[in-house]
């Protein structure tokens, strides 16, 4: 048998839509979510193995238009053999008329994540150990436990909680109505922590580019690991201007659509980190891609949500930094994450590590 023969083919997708409630709801700049909207895909293939990923789509009113487009853009994959790049390669093709930038990318990259982790299963293999990681001894990656905006009295109670945990790094939401208000809570947090872990901030694009430059020039003096997306992310010129005046080191990627305007943002010297979100990037084919980007000019790289897939990756990516850990699938996976201590150890198990729980995954199915 030919080694083309051997390789099934993609079969028919089911697609779900399930709204998770977080377990404490989560603030932001911008507003407060207090659930995760996903879309649940299970790509068949003629071997009898099945692909699993989800996709977060932040807000419920696009779950129902998100869950369609991905029933019928992954049914032009039907009959295809299961070789991840190449058939994203195909599907992409389709696409090249109309741009794929929003929503369509989203959902091809939630196939892609489907496919790659059918794709290990099929060969055995943990989606780490097929891109190239040696499993066979342990290994941890370090997480930063992330926290939504609140008032210094809670941000001081989550960073004891983190602590408790064996967190070393954390990450806190600000973008208060004053500049007064944000160091207030900054100031609560480093001294929860006296000394014991690094402090992350999100500023969730939430500034003016001028706002920018008085609020973080202030945060310097705070020794802070990175400060996030302080403004629009797609302001590529503003972000490069915070940069230069900035000393902390700025955090951007997670809003970016694709490889492409990965190298886009640091060509234009936006950030000086990097933190592709699996959903957003292209998935296990756009991740790789863009960390080879950011390997050519040295820049690290951190994940944004979709920690199960992210773990794997991050094992295989250089300058690998910090793995975001945000559990809004956990309720719903048979095997959440392990964190222990402030990291993360994949299974040695084959596929990507997503693999619903149906029992619980009925009582938020929409």
């Amino acid at each position: 048998m030919t080694a083309q023969a051997s390789v099934p083919s993609i079969g028919t997708s089911q697609v779900r839509r399930a709204i998770v409630p977080f377990e404490q709801p989560l603030r932001t700049a911008s507003g407060m979510m207090r659930a995760a909207p996903l879309v649940i895909l299970d790509i068949r293939t003629s071997a009898g193995i099945t692909g699993h990923a989800y996709l977060f789509c932040y807000t419920p009113t696009v779950l129902e238009a998100a869950a369609r487009l991905t029933q019928d853009v992954a049914r032009a994959l039907e009959g295809q053999p299961l070789a991840p790049y190449g058939a994203m390669q195909q599907l992409r093709s389709q696409f090249r008329l109309l741009g794929t930038a929003g929503l369509l990318d989203m959902v091809l990259s939630a196939i892609d994540m489907a496919l790659w982790d059918a794709w290990s299963q099929f060969l055995g293999q943990p989606l780490a150990a097929l891109l190239g990681a040696d499993l066979s001894q342990p290994r941890d990656i370090p997480v930063y436990a992330s926290f939504g905006m609140e008032d210094a009295d809670q941000t001081r109670r989550n960073v004891e909680q983190a602590l408790g945990e064996g967190h070393r790094h954390i990450k806190i939401k600000i973008g208060h109505p004053t500049l007064g208000a944000d160091l207030t809570v900054v100031e609560a947090a480093l001294a929860a922590m006296e000394d014991r872990a690094s402090l992350l901030i999100d500023y969730n694009q939430s500034l003016t580019v001028a706002e920018a430059l008085v609020r973080c020039k202030a945060l310097d003096a705070y020794g802070l690991t990175w400060i996030e997306e302080p403004t629009r992310f797609d302001d590529f010129a503003g972000h490069a201007e915070i940069a230069r005046h900035v000393t902390t080191p700025i955090q951007a990627g997670e809003n970016l659509w694709g490889p492409t305007q990965v190298a886009a943002s640091l060509e234009a010297g936006a950030s000086d980190l990097m933190m592709p979100d699996l959903g957003k990037v292209g998935g296990v084919t756009g991740w790789q891609q863009a960390s080879a980007i950011c390997a050519a000019r040295h820049v690290a790289v951190s994940n944004h949500f979709y920690q199960e897939t992210s773990a794997h990756l991050m094992l295989v990516t250089p300058g690998a930094h910090l793995l975001e850990v945000f559990r809004m699938a956990d309720p719903i996976l048979e095997h959440p994450l392990e964190v222990r201590d402030g990291r993360a150890r994949v299974r040695d198990l084959p596929g990507s590590g997503v693999e619903w729980r149906e029992d619980r995954l009925q009582q938020y199915l929409r």
